[in-house]
Order: C-alpha cells, then sequence, then structure tokens
C-alpha cells in the first residue's frame, strides 16, 4: 500500500532548480534513507510534502487517513509545561479514547434493556478495537521507553521546559514524533543532539517499530542500521536504491560501470557505423549507408552519472616527536554541581589515536581543554612532550574569526610568508574554492566554516591534533575525505565524536566514560562494545569489568624523569630507527587484526591479540626511549 506518492517535484530558487521532477513512492514498512551533499535540497524535499514549503511543480499525494509528520527543528514550547506533560500532549487522543472507554463501560451497565443498548455496546466495541490497534493501553510505558532511551532520567520529568538546554529541548521534539506514531515520519537529522548511547537505542527503536518514515542523516551506522531504501539527490535529479546505505553505495559503483561500459560499445558501435556510412553515401550501398544513419540517430545516448564534487583534504607531513606525547596526572576539574572527571591519569604517546565516547554531559569537551590547558584543573597537571606543536579544532568554531574571509581566517600567526594564493590553494582541498574563499566566515554555512577551520590546521604544521566534533557540520562525502586525510596524517590524535563510523575508521585506542570514569580500551570503537558485549556475558562480568578498570587506569610511569645517564647498550641511531618502523608495520598489522569480523566475534582471540598488541606498543615504547637516549647521548 503507497502511503506517500512524491509526483514530479520540482523547487527553485535560482536560475537552475534545487531539485526538478523528484518522483518516489513511501510504502507500507519502507524506511527510506534520503542522502546527496550539503545544498542538494534534501530538507527543502522534506519541506514540500508537509506543505511548510511549496514547489514550483508536482504534487504530493496521500490517502486521506494517513498521517504524515516532520520532526521539527525549533522548540516552541508552553511557558512552564514540564517533560512529562509534553510527551502525554502528543498522546492526548489516545487518552481521550480511553476516558471515553471507561464512561461507556459505566453506560453499559444502566443501558440494559434501554433503547440505546445497542449503539452503547457497537461504539464500546469499536472504541476496543481502537484501543487495542493503537497499542493505547501500554501508553504510559511508551512514555518512559522513549523519554529514558532518549537520554532523560525520571528527574527530568516534571522539570520545566525552559530549564532544559537546547539540546535537550530538541530531543523532546523527537520524543513528541516517536510517541505520536504517525503513518509516515519525517526525520530531518534526528541523531544531531544524541550520543551514541541514544543513537543506539533509536536504531533498535525504528527497526522494531518498522513505521515508514523518509530519514536524511549523515550517520553511515545509522543510515545502515534502519533504512531499507535510499533516495539519492544530487543536482536536481533523484536516484532511486534498493537496500541500506552500503548496498546503495555498492550499487551506484555497479550502476557506474556499466554505464561506463555501455557507453564505450556504443561509442564503438557508432564510429563503425559512420564509417560505413562515410565509405558507401554515394555507391552501391547508398541505400545501406542510409539505413545505417537512421539507426544512429535512433540510439539513445546513455546518460553518464553525475560524479560527487571531489574533497582532497590533506593536512601535510607531520614532524616526529618524541615518544611521550603527553603525560596528564591526576586530572580533576567540576564545576558547581560537582566534579566532571577526578584524579584522572593518562599518558598519550607518538602516533596514538584515541576516541574519546561518552554520553551528553559527560564532560568530553571540557577534558580536551584542560588537558590543553584551555582551562585550569582544579587538581593534578598536564605535561607535554619533546617537539609537541598541538592544534586544536573546537566544536564551536572558535578558531575561525567570524569577521574575516576564509583566506585571511586559514592564515597561520605571524607566518608573512604565507601568501593569499598559498591560502586559496590549500582551502580548495578542503572544498572552499572561488569566490567562497573571499567569503565571511559569518556568512558561510556551517559545512563551510568547518571545512575552512580544518584547512586551518593543515596551515599550522603541526604534528598533534585535538579534534572535538569534528565531523558535525560535514556531509557523507566531507567525512570520507577528512577519514582519508586523517589516516595519512603521521602524528598523534585525539577525537571527541559521536559517529561510530567515524572512530572506527580512524581510532586505535578509545577513552570510554564508564559508571562515572574514563577507562580505556585498546582498539576502535567496535572492538570496545566486542569486548564490552563479552564481559557483560561472563557471571563474574562486574568482578572482571572492575578488575580491567584497575588495571588499565594505572599510568605507565614516566620515562622524561629518569636522570640523564645511559639506561640502554650503546646502539648507532639509524639501527634503532630501522627497528622502530619494524616495530610500528607490526603494531599495523596488530591494529587491522583487532577489527577483522572473525576475531571480534571470538573473545579469547581478540583478547590474545589485544595483549599481542599492547605488548607490541610497550616494545615499541622502550625502542623510542632508546632512539631519545641515542639522539641525547650518542653525539
Amino acid at each position: 500500500m503507497i502511503l506517500l506518492g512524491v509526483r514530479s517535484l520540482t523547487r527553485q530558487f535560482d536560475r537552475d532548480p534545487v531539485f526538478a521532477n523528484v518522483t518516489f513512492d513511501v510504502k507500507v514498512g519502507e524506511r527510506i534513507g534520503l542522502v546527496g551533499p550539503n545544498g542538494t535540497g534534501k530538507s527543502t524535499l522534506l519541506k514540500c510534502i508537509t506543505g511548510e514549503d511549496h514547489p514550483d511543480s508536482g504534487n504530493v499525494e496521500s490517502p486521506g487517513h494517513v498521517t504524515i509528520s516532520m520532526l521539527e527543528q525549533e522548540p516552541d514550547f508552553p511557558p512552564e509545561r514540564t517533560l512529562l506533560e509534553e510527551a502525554k500532549a502528543g498522546l492526548q487522543h489516545l487518552y481521550d479514547l480511553q476516558h471515553e472507554a471507561e464512561e461507556l463501560a459505566v453506560k453499559m451497565a444502566d443501558a440494559h434493556g434501554t433503547p440505546d443498548e445497542d449503539a452503547i455496546h457497537e461504539r464500546y466495541d469499536h472504541l476496543q478495537e481502537e484501543l487495542t490497534r493503537l497499542d493505547a493501553y501500554n501508553v504510559d510505558y511508551r512514555i518512559d521507553e522513549v523519554l529514558h532511551g532518549l537520554g532523560f532520567s525520571d528527574e527530568d520529568f516534571d522539570r520545566p521546559l525552559s530549564t532544559f538546554s537546547g539540546g535537550q529541548q530538541n530531543r523532546v521534539l523527537l520524543a513528541r514524533i516517536l510517541l505520536r506514531a504517525p503513518d509516515v515520519m519525517l526525520l530531518d537529522e534526528p541523531t544531531n543532539h544524541l550520543d551514541i548511547a541514544s543513537t543506539e537505542w533509536l536504531e533498535e527503536f525504528l527497526t522494531r517499530d518498522n513505521r515508514a518514515f523518509v530519514l536524511v542523516s549523515h550517520d553511515r551506522y545509522f543510515l545502515d542500521r534502519v533504512t531499507n531504501r535510499i533516495v539519492e539527490l544530487h543536482r536536481g535529479k533523484a536516484s532511486l536504491y534498493k537496500g541500506n546505505f552500503t548496498d546503495y553505495r555498492r550499487q551506484r559503483e555497479e550502476r557506474n560501470k556499466l554505464n561506463e561500459r555501455t557507453s564505450e560499445k556504443q561509442a564503438d558501435t557508432v564510429a563503425r557505423m559512420q564509417t560505413f556510412v562515410d565509405k558507401n553515401r554515394y555507391g552501391q550501398k547508398g541505400r545501406q549507408a542510409q539505413d545505417r544513419l537512421k539507426k544512429m540517430e535512433r540510439i539513445e545516448q546513455v546518460e553518464s552519472m553525475d560524479d560527487f564534487d571531489e574533497i582532497h583534504m590533506n593536512f601535510g607531513q607531520a614532524s616526529r616527536t618524541g615518544d611521550m606525547v603527553l603525560e596528564a596526572k591526576g586530572l580533576t576539574k567540576g564545576y558547581d554541581d560537582g566534579p566532571l572527571f577526578k584524579d584522572l591519569s593518562i599518558r598519550i604517546e607518538r602516533g596514538d589515536r584515541i576516541g574519546l565516547v561518552g554520553p551528553n554531559g559527560c564532560g568530553k569537551s571540557t577534558l580536551l581543554k584542560t588537558i590543553l590547558n584551555v582551562e585550569e584543573p582544579d587538581a593534578g597537571s598536564v605535561r607535554f612532550g619533546t617537539n609537541v606543536e598541538v592544534g586544536y579544532y573546537d566544536q564551536q568554531l572558535s578558531s575561525v574569526s567570524p569577521e574575516v574571509d576564509a583566506v585571511e581566517a586559514v592564515r597561520p600567526p605571524k607566518n608573512f610568508d604565507f601568501s593569499p594564493g598559498m591560502a586559496r590553494n590549500l582551502l580548495a582541498k578542503f572544498g572552499v574554492k572561488g569566490d567562497l574563499g573571499l567569503q565571511k566566515i559569518s556568512a558561510m554555512s556551517g559545512g563551510e566554516k568547518s571545512r575552512v577551520a580544518l584547512a586551518r590546521l593543515a596551515a599550522l604544521n603541526i604534528n598533534v591534533m585535538v579534534l572535538d566534533e569534528p565531523t558535525n557540520h560535514l556531509d557523507l562525502w566531507a567525512r570520507d575525505s577528512l577519514e582519508r586525510a586523517l589516516k595519512a596524517f603521521g602524528g598523534t590524535l585525539m577525537i571527541v565524536s559521536h559517529d561510530r563510523y567515524f572512530l572506527d575508521q580512524i581510532a586505535n585506542r578509545v577513552l570510554v566514560w564508564e559508571q562515572g570514569e574514563w577507562i580505556e580500551h585498546e582498539g576502535n570503537y567496535t572492538a570496545y562494545v566486542a569486548f564490552r558485549d563479552a564481559i557483560n556475558a561472563q557471571p563474574d562480568s562486574e568482578q572482571s569489568a572492575k578488575k580491567a578498570k584497575k588495571e588499565k587506569k594505572q599510568p605507565e610511569p614516566s620515562k622524561s624523569e629518569q636522570k640523564p645517564k645511559r639506561r640502554f647498550p650503546y646502539r648507532p641511531v639509524e639501527d634503532i630507527e630501522s627497528d622502530v618502523t619494524r616495530q610500528e608495520e607490526l603494531i599495523a598489522s596488530l591494529e587491522a587484526d583487532m577489527v577483522r569480523p572473525d576475531v571480534l566475534k571470538n573473545p579469547k582471540e581478540l583478547q590474545s591479540v589485544q595483549h599481542e598488541y599492547h605488548d607490541a606498543r610497550s616494545k615499541l615504547s622502550d625502542l623510542m626511549a632508546a632512539w631519545e637516549e641515542a639522539l641525547e647521548l650518542n653525539a
């Protein structure tokens, strides 16, 4: 059954349409992912479907009984309404049906033998069927499930919504549409204000609910989990694909290759026919030549697929730091309502790629700022290693002044040799091209500002990057480019992100907020989840987890505290560097092993690889210490 039909929708603001002749159906049980680069009109299309915006041509068709709702983007709640009151307000029709059924149950006892008896019974039976269909008797359970799933606590239920943060209020809007449960949901970036735990809950909810929806999202894992069809919107055209996001990418590549092969065959055929026509147009085979000419005119050219604009982000070569990049001891930071973290110790070594994972409000951004001395700790200390040059990307994008243009924004401080031409070439690698480079930062979109801020890091010649939610404003293709650039970056990374796919591609260690403290785990996010699930599956999981936490929490001894005398046998620097290279290759191989599906499914094998990985890193640490000693004492 078709719940919603989009028929030849066209929307135009300037000379070229944002999209033209977009046509697709939404059927019962279909979960559609609407994808495309930023600026292709995805949100505009959803607004045209709901009537919030009006297409220049085309129409939207839907049976009269079908309800369609769109996730609102701007909170607008009645003054002093509480979270629970707002949740119930969207379900008032169910409460009204319950109340009417209760009143009819009382009337039935008094209506026996009266002319109204049959009508009352008939209405009561109809109400019972409707209440059962709508699962109305479980409405209070549904409210608890949705609000808790989206990260609200019992203490939040009676709080006025005016006391919630902007992100929390946006989660209330998401809760409202989930509870109302329309026949078709239009969800524009529903995970924007969710942490990883809430995103994973939403995945389970949408998959289990099986309600039809059209979803805009840049979260690749989320798209893979919840969608069964993809609509690509690109350069004004809509293309349809079966399956989830991974299926879409594969099919698009296959479709592109098929079009290329077909086009090449057509070109060969046309060339042969043209040669025949040229040779025989006026000869004995002139009639055959005319026939070939007509066939050539009837050949339909294969329409080539539009490629996405390539972005080639590049952070350049990172200079080499010492073995120890950063060491924090006993860090404590908090505000009036208590500590965000307490007595935290962590050691970051050259080549580490650490992902920070935790719920909203646990202090991830504050931890980064404290480590970088942007904020003073309440207790503890941070020490940086040799030759460390740090670049910081904050999610508020305060590193790029809103009052200057992009060319000026990326210019390194006090580097007068960095010319405007160099700035423009660098910006182009990050997708900021042409006149956009001369536009003020304040006039740019979130995605454009993000790319300028990332380009600024590339201009600084740093070897340590600290990134706080770098993918927030980037579309799927810009995220791919950023991942490739970070993989090629030879320095050290520390990243906060809610994008699990991104973390899996980049991180080789994760620092996870668990039960009120930060715990280190080797491997990427998926390896951490496998480890967590394996521990939780064991009967003595609580004891094992506590033991693992205690073991992981102990900081490694600081090598720089040793006295300046030789700790290692004399060896030439070049020999040690060769051993360092071989050890780094072994570590890279073990990192690849830790994310292999067959290893992740086997907790014992995963644990064995992790132990081997830990030993390899320990040996590399010793080699780097020997290298630093050789640099200092061999001369």
